[in-house]
């Protein structure tokens, strides 16, 4: 970098994701000695990026960019124009010449999750296990929904899920309490709390959720000082890591060691109790979202409300076309074909005819 014998208006510019293990001689004053963070995009980054990937889509009027902004968080721009192009290749394949909002929906899904896997076979026992674990997830969302909202339910296989729900928060969150965390690690113990309430059991459907819980939990003790017993010290995280040294070297002793594993578990521990509490508290209704899953397989934000505040699906919509009804092209083009033929009868019948009558003397 001092080699350059003509620097006059010369920017040298370099990016890392791993800003931790660079070595110090080149954070430098005069080298590379000014440090930009480009963090993941807020809701108005993420509406103005989708527009940018939406300029050349031809998009329908059911299909709104900033409430897909608001379901998209933690989305970065890369994430974002994969949505629009799984969105638009959906569109094609359904032999539409817009991009409407199932469209949308559907690329979110297999965005976050992979494609459906309709033809996967399934026991009934199996399928009931699913249907309570994800029921689990979304009466423990329900319950303690200050900061989240539970936004969908599904026991349509996707990639090595059998089903998945998915929490969104109210609003960004650039910083997050420890009720918040306490929270998230409840919401995620709810699956295996219900089949141990329901069934009786413990299987590994639940090792996804334990491995999110488990580095949320690590997460508050070692870096965010949220635990009484290692009081508000940094154990880990770029913070902890001196100059020169780089990530992997514990900074602390076996003993200290030991204390964080204790703590992780006292906290899962205690969510899981939480989440046993919540569910026996609410069998009813933790029972009417499992039932409604099994029939209806995928349940939305409005649907799932309905269920935990009345015990029956909302009135159905004629106009609701959800995308995992359609699970194959053919289907797709037919209820598209019929949905256009609707539209095409109610302008037949509604067709207004103006009479002009004939004037004389060539006046117009």
């Amino acid at each position: 970098m001092d080699g350059f014998s003509g620097d006059e208006g010369i920017i040298v510019i370099a990016a890392t994701n791993r800003a931790d293990v660079l070595d110090p001689a080149l954070l430098r004053p005069g080298r590379f000695d000014r440090k930009i963070l480009v963090g993941r995009p807020d809701v108005k980054g993420r509406e103005a990026i989708l527009k940018v990937h939406a300029k050349n889509k031809p998009l329908a009027d059911d299909v709104d960019l900033k409430l897909i902004a608001k379901q998209t968080p933690g989305f970065v721009g890369a994430d974002l124009e994969n949505l629009l192009n799984e969105a638009a290749l959906l569109a094609a394949r359904r032999d539409k010449k817009e991009i409407d909002f199932s469209d949308v929906y559907e690329a979110e899904d297999r965005v976050i999750a992979g494609p459906a896997k309709r033809d996967k076979v399934m026991s009934k026992h199996q399928r009931e296990t699913v249907a309570y674990h994800e029921a689990g997830h979304a009466i423990i969302g329900l319950v303690l929904n200050e900061a989240r909202t539970v936004h969908k339910v599904t026991i349509v296989p996707r990639g090595r899920a059998g089903g998945y729900a998915i929490m969104l928060p109210k609003e960004d969150e650039m910083i997050v309490s420890k009720k918040n965390f306490l929270d998230q690690i409840a919401g995620l113990m709810g699956g295996r709390a219900a089949e141990e309430i329901i069934f009786d059991q413990q299987s590994s459907g639940a090792s996804n959720d334990f491995q999110q819980a488990t580095q949320i939990a690590r997460a508050m003790v070692t870096q965010y000082g949220m635990s009484d017993k290692l009081g508000q010290v940094q154990y880990e995280g770029d913070a902890s890591i001196m100059p020169g040294q780089y990530a992997g070297n514990a900074p602390y002793s076996e003993k200290t060691a030991d204390l964080i594993d204790e703590e992780v578990k006292r906290i899962t521990g205690e969510a899981m109790k939480q989440a046993h509490e919540i569910i026996e508290s609410h069998r009813e209704q933790h029972e009417a979202i499992a039932k409604a899953l099994l029939e209806f397989e995928t349940l939305d934000e409005k649907q799932i409300l309905s269920l935990f505040k009345t015990g029956k699906m909302p009135a159905a919509n004629e106009d609701e076309f959800p995308s995992e009804k359609a699970a194959t092209y053919e289907e797709t083009k037919k209820a598209a074909e019929k949905k256009e033929a609707q539209k095409q009868e109610e302008l037949e019948n509604n067709q207004v005819v103006t009479f002009y009558p004939k004037k004389e003397n060539n006046e117009e």
